[in-house]
């Protein structure tokens, strides 16, 4: 069903007419209790959306469209493994890998909750062997550095995870993250470990993905500087479905840990993808970090949605795309150990909804997936948020604050928060002109020189914001942060009618890709491509050195 057509969508585009130059200054001076009214909690994480151009009609409307193009029923039927991703053919059970109770989870009439298990409890295995030494290197010294070579949802989502929650890590064992296939990523980052103590995780569903394969058998050559063929077994381990390959590697399939194709990519963490994650914070961390996903899961699936935050935050989005013409989004962690978190959000967001079909293939007359982006708070003040502040778009900006610290400077966290606090409130009071005015009457400005610095100074505000506040960013609490987000991500799926979990868009530049790699030798012949490309492929080989 497209959205344009319900009954729900033509009532919000009358609504957006009546509200769009309401106040949200003016709605907070006439409802003392808005904010209590415009927020909604889960498990210690608050999602306070008062900030919002919205009234209560507004979110009440927006809860009709999404009982219209069938949320609850999509809902659950991704929950219980129906075929939800339609043109891979496949179910979408990333929320399986993570589900904490004793219920089955169906896959083409298989429990797929068995397999889960043993996953878990080889990471379990494997992970405390080389925790405790017994898992050691070629010359018996214990495994310091891990290594994980992957791209996409094999890297963004366990290197945020990794960096997110650097205070639980296993003493004595570093983490490092290689993705990019340009040799810079994998020779830095090598560069000051040792063979001898360094162990590989090769993360490819398939064993087949080019960047993924040229950086491990790169990692290879270099570990067989110091050591022989048969010693690559201690030191590579494989995240696959591939056995053949990974064996071909020279990786023993014993120490090959199963992922399925249930699983996409960018939901990929809570898998054996995310072994990176468990053997630098340990499998107990790694299993609270499933449980806070799980009880975000839970409270998806069991809310009603107007009291459901990821189908509030989704719905909102939804408001600001399709009736505001927002075209992007910002997110802005007020965490530096969160700076990776928009990186796997961009992927997560844009790879799964940026669709111009709509699920029966149908092309699309409304705005689909916007641009998201952002960095951590405070730089970000520093750089972009003139753009939001003062700008001609409008932006919303979702600020997360950790209340506390796993850090003891005290100080810098209070003026962390209060400076995340301000930002919020700025961007929805703005300021006028008579208090501009009177500010510079203050200053000592009049006349001319007063009315001409004036309008420089004077903020719109009316701009939208979502604060998402957590007591400490604790595995179970990240897992809840993550797990939203993916939540709130479907939503949107749903109600703009695309398919969120394929993205045939990848192929075509990995295609080209293919055929044009060989084109860079100096005497190979260049295939029919456009003259650009042509000309671009010659000056390359004129310039290789």
């Amino acid at each position: 069903m497209t959205p344009l057509n319900t009954s729900s969508w033509q009532s919000l585009a009358r609504h957006y007419n009546d509200l769009k130059s309401i106040s949200m200054r003016e709605q907070f001076a006439l409802d003392a209790k808005r904010s209590s009214r415009l927020s909604q909690e889960c498990d210690g994480l608050l999602l306070d959306y008062s900030k919002n151009r919205v009234t209560t009609e507004t979110v009440e409307k927006l809860m009709r469209l999404a009982e219209e193009v069938g949320l609850p029923k999509r809902i659950e039927q991704m929950f219980t493994g129906d075929m939800i991703n339609e043109t891979e053919g496949r179910a979408v059970l990333h929320t399986a890998l993570r589900n904490r109770s004793d219920e089955p989870v169906l896959v083409d009439g298989q429990d797929v909750m068995p397999k889960i298990r043993a996953v878990l409890a080889q990471m379990r295995v494997f992970c405390d062997r080389v925790h405790n030494g017994e898992w050691s290197g070629y010359t018996g010294k214990k495994i310091t550095d891990i290594v994980n070579i992957g791209i996409g949802g094999s890297d963004l989502g366990p290197a945020m995870i990794c960096d997110a929650l650097e205070p639980y890590g296993v003493e004595g064992v570093g983490v490092h993250f290689v993705s990019n296939v340009d040799g810079t990523d994998l020779s830095t980052t090598v560069d000051d470990l040792s063979a001898e103590t360094t162990l590989f995780v090769v993360a490819s569903k398939t064993f087949t993905t080019q960047e993924t394969l040229t950086n491990a058998e790169s990692a290879r050559d270099w570990f067989l500087e110091s050591a022989s063929q048969a010693d690559v077994a201690k030191h590579f381990v494989a995240v696959s479905t591939n056995a053949k390959a990974v064996s071909d590697f020279g990786i023993d399939t014993d120490n090959m840990f199963e992922i399925w194709d249930w699983v996409g990519g960018r939901y990929s963490l809570w898998s054996a993808i995310g072994l990176p994650i468990a053997l630098y914070l340990g499998m107990d961390n790694f299993e609270r970090l499933l449980e806070g996903g799980y009880t975000m899961d839970k409270h998806f699936r069991e809310q009603p949605l107007a009291e459901n935050m990821p189908v509030i935050m989704a719905m909102l989005g939804v408001w600001y795309v399709n009736f505001f013409d927002a075209a992007s989004q910002a997110v802005v962690p007020y965490d530096h150990s969160l700076g990776r978190f928009t990186s796997h959000l961009q992927q997560l967001d844009m790879e799964s909804n940026g669709k111009t079909v709509n699920r029966q293939g149908k092309r699309i007359s409304y705005e689909t997936g916007p641009v998201i982006w952002g960095t951590p708070g405070t730089n970000g003040q520093h750089a972009y948020f003139q753009l939001i502040h003062q700008g001609t778009q409008l932006i919303p900006v979702d600020f997360i604050l950790p209340v506390n610290s796993h850090y003891p400077e005290v100080e810098h966290q209070n003026i962390l928060l209060a400076n995340g606090l301000a930002q919020s409130e700025a961007l929805m009071k703005g300021k006028t002109a008579e208090e501009v005015r009177s500010e510079l009457i203050k200053k000592g400005y009049e006349g001319d020189a007063l009315d001409a610095l004036l309008p420089h100074k004077v903020f719109t505000g009316n701009r939208p914001s979502n604060t998402l506040m957590l007591p400490l960013l604790t595995p179970e609490m990240l897992g809840k942060l993550t797990a939203l987000y993916e939540h709130k991500v479907f939503v949107q799926g749903v109600v703009w009618n695309v398919n969120s979990f394929d993205q045939w868009g990848v192929e075509l530049g990995k295609q080209l890709a293919k055929e044009i790699s060989p084109e860079l030798e100096d005497d190979a012949t260049i295939s029919d491509h456009d003259s650009s490309t042509v000309g671009l492929i010659k000056k390359i080989r004129e310039l290789r050195t």
